[in-house]
């Protein structure tokens, strides 16, 4: 599939939640216009350059949804697309109203992800996070409404204080929504963070390998199939655009703190808004650092990647020795299982490129 993807960072948030190290600002409110301006007029510049046609476009966070989504439609319309492309917006479900999601699909937008996390309110407190649960089924119905029927569910598990009966009712209730994706990650510590701050509250090896089999009990039931270690979604209904970074694809940058790729050329965008601005301002293109890869360097990580994926690696790229059943050879590929799933780290250790 691969295809060419864009990618906008909106940095701005009304509360940082304790596990998050992205670049977000809950203090900018004042240069949302200016930011936006100069997302628009690096695009242009792009264009000129000779940017490729999007085949997906993915506008994340930060918190897309806070500002005016004529802002979002606004950079959403100024990226050469092609007919069918996959346009995809992270939501808030507090932030989502029916206006929102009519001016998100009258500007192309046909995919959210929807950030619930969990609906046990004593969890979301644990991580950060204040969303009210019911703005969750909401949020579902105004995407549905405005003909948004491609819906991914964001979900966090392994938070302090967060009982297995507390995981299986964010499943049940995010299995009642009926989207046709979810996306179902295990809480991970991230330096500087108020999460690891606090070891009491870091979470459990143990107690996550039990919740990701319950998620995989519950969204294989659903009719959603694992397609790669932490992402289940309806056969067909993929998300093109993270699959475009698990096929080494390019994709262009556009924003504060953006990573792009170009043929084994890695960049990533200046990551204060603030300067990111008064760069593109000068005229100058965004950009605050760069690496290139080597075809070794390169050729591992495709490995790691789709070792990730359903579609697992070659036949004798990966030393299966004892692997047991971690592992399983389907048409000449050596594909993970559930156990080996929850063991992905350990198994690419034994890649051979």
């Amino acid at each position: 599939m691969t295809g060419f993807g864009v990618y906008v960072h909106i940095p701005f948030c009304s509360k940082r939640c304790d596990y998050c190290a992205f670049a977000t600002w809950t203090d900018k409110e004042a240069i949302v216009d200016d930011y936006v301006d100069a997302v628009v007029a690096h695009i242009e510049r792009e264009i000129a350059a000779g940017m490729p046609i999007a085949d997906t476009v993915f506008f994340g966070g930060g918190t897309p949804t806070l500002i005016d989504p004529h802002h979002i439609a606004r950079i959403a319309c100024a990226i050469p697309k092609i007919e069918d492309a996959e346009v995809t917006v992270e939501c808030n479900p507090d932030n989502v109203t029916a206006e929102l999601m009519a001016v998100y699909a009258e500007a192309g937008v046909n995919r959210v992800s929807i950030g619930v996390q969990s609906t046990v309110p004593h969890v979301l407190a644990a991580l950060g996070r204040e969303h009210d649960r019911a703005n969750v089924q909401r949020a579902v119905e105004h995407s549905r409404d405005a003909g948004i029927t491609n819906i991914n569910l964001d979900l966090i598990y392994g938070a302090h204080g967060e009982s297995l009966e507390d995981w299986h009712t964010t499943l049940s209730d995010a299995v009642a929504l009926q989207p046709t994706h979810v996306s179902a990650y295990g809480l991970t510590v991230e330096a500087g963070t108020p999460l690891a701050a606090d070891e009491s509250r870091h979470p459990d090896d143990d107690d996550q390998a039990d919740k990701y089999v319950m998620a995989d009990e519950a969204l294989t039931a659903l009719g959603l199939v694992n397609y790669e270690i932490s992402n289940w979604s309806i056969p067909g209904l993929e998300c093109k655009h993270n699959t475009i970074y698990w096929e080494q694809g390019n994709y262009a940058a556009f924003g504060c703190a953006a990573h792009g790729h170009r043929d084994g050329r890695r960049w990533w965008n200046i990551r204060t808004p603030d300067r990111y601005i008064a760069s593109i301002q000068a005229g100058d293109d965004g950009v605050g650092g760069f690496e290139e890869l080597d075809g070794e360097t390169r050729a591992r990580e495709q490995l790691e990647l789709s070792l990730r994926t359903s579609q697992g690696v070659p036949v004798g790229t990966l030393d299966i020795d004892d692997l047991g059943d971690l592992v399983e050879i389907r048409a000449e590929r050596v594909v993970l299982t559930r156990p080996g799933r929850l063991l992905a780290n350990e198994v690419s250790l034994r890649l051979n490129p």
